[in-house]
């Protein structure tokens, strides 16, 4: 269990999430970024130098990707610090912030940022040469596309393994429908008031089109209205499968940050100092070939038992839950509620960009247990290669 990591409250933004091939699709990830973060700097007056490290998370590789940790440090006002590239599909941002505490907890750094940003818009399409092959023909991948539909270990598409855990634990399609409807209600509370919820985290992005326009993109864009007339029409992805277009989440474009700095730190930048956010323990895990969703269960478990707790303490928990069965699974196998988890929406709804979307969750929780008046904060998603991540925080 660390004992001196903290994040400051408000020292965390999310963008809002860009519906695939909208309005952040032609933007550079790492540089829009950077520059959101130094106007979010900015706007808070903190001097980017005082941070002293940065993690960019980043999974879907941009131009100039090469040098983007320093690249991104000095686009945001940071030039005189290094930083580091992190990239583990979705459990991507869950391992960037708990890298940073592990580095804070040390004392490698006092202050450390971590940025994850994401395009899967206009993914790249990478060539290598053939050896093998007749007249110099080329092996070809579209970065994006290619990875979602086939694991070169486990030899299927992401939504088979989804299939393959639904199929095992007797998860139906009519308990995937459900728990999708009641994700979509979650969100719909994040909206209320004018967005009163998501106005607690989120920062706007401000797109440059020409010399003389720039927008600027406040909202989420690319959620889909669901009800359970329109889930019920919809067919099956894969044949005798639980799953739907419906009851799976969507790629997405966005940006989020995270700062991590001691307990003294933390208190100095926070905009409430009797607000404390301390990062408590990570776990992982790897589960057999073809049931990612699978993974979360034991890396949860992982967590939980690093921060010595019991499922029954947590007051919060958010998921990455690119498949309705992701919750169910984890529900059923270590004891949770499935109808309280996700309160205030999840990437099943709002989409996943997949570098940022952990810390989204992250930030969310870490807001409904502000208003809920503290307790234990679980965040936890499956990622690539039958893989998962989870940490746990704690909010006084």
């Amino acid at each position: 269990m660390l004992k001196n990591a903290f994040i400051p409250y408000k020292g965390y933004y999310s963008s809002p999430f860009a519906r695939w091939q909208g309005s952040f699709a032609n933007e550079n990830a790492i540089k829009l970024g950077a520059e959101t973060s130094r106007r979010w700097f900015e706007k808070k007056q903190w001097d980017p130098k005082t941070i002293d490290y940065l993690f960019l998370g980043s999974t879907v590789h941009q131009q100039h990707g090469f040098y983007g940790g320093p690249w991104a440090s000095a686009m945001m006002g940071a030039d005189n610090i290094p930083g580091v590239l992190i990239s583990q599909a979705c459990s991507t941002s869950t391992i960037s912030i708990y890298q940073a505490a592990i580095g804070v907890e040390t004392g490698m750094y006092e202050t450390a940022y971590c940025l994850m940003s994401d395009r899967c818009s206009n993914g790249p399409h990478s060539v290598w040469p053939n050896p093998g092959g007749p007249g110099g023909q080329l092996v070809s991948e579209d970065w994006v596309m290619d990875n979602f539909n086939r694991d070169p270990w486990a030899g299927g598409a992401m939504i088979q393994t989804a299939e393959n855990v639904a199929g095992e634990a007797g998860i139906t399609r009519e308990e995937c429908d459900a728990i999708t409807l009641r994700r979509y209600a979650q969100y719909q509370d994040a909206l209320a008031d004018d967005r009163a919820f998501q106005k607690r985290y989120m920062f706007p992005v401000e797109l440059k089109i020409s010399r003389k326009k720039t927008i600027t993109i406040e909202a989420d864009e690319g959620v889909t209205e669901t009800n359970a007339e329109g889930l019920e029409k919809l067919r099956p992805v894969m044949p005798d499968g639980v799953h739907t277009f419906g009851t799976q989440t969507h790629p997405a474009d966005g940006q989020s940050a995270v700062t991590v700095t001691t307990r003294e730190k933390a208190a100095e930048l926070s905009e409430d100092a009797n607000v404390s956010i301390q990062v408590l323990s990570y776990g992982y895990a790897r589960t057999k070939k073809a049931h990612m969703a699978m993974a979360v269960a034991p890396a949860s478990q992982m967590a939980l038992d690093g921060a010595n707790i019991k499922a029954g303490d947590l007051t919060a928990v958010k998921t990455h839950n690119p498949f309705a069965s992701n919750d169910l699974y984890l529900a059923k196998t270590i004891g949770l509620d499935v109808e309280t988890m996700n309160n205030y929406g999840s990437s099943l709804i709002f989409g996943h960009p997949q570098g940022p979307t952990v810390a989204r969750l992250t930030m969310e929780g870490i807001e409904e247990l502000a208003l809920k008046g503290g307790g234990y904060l679980l965040v936890a998603g499956c990622a690539a290669g039958d893989t998962a991540a989870a940490i746990v925080l704690k909010v006084g």
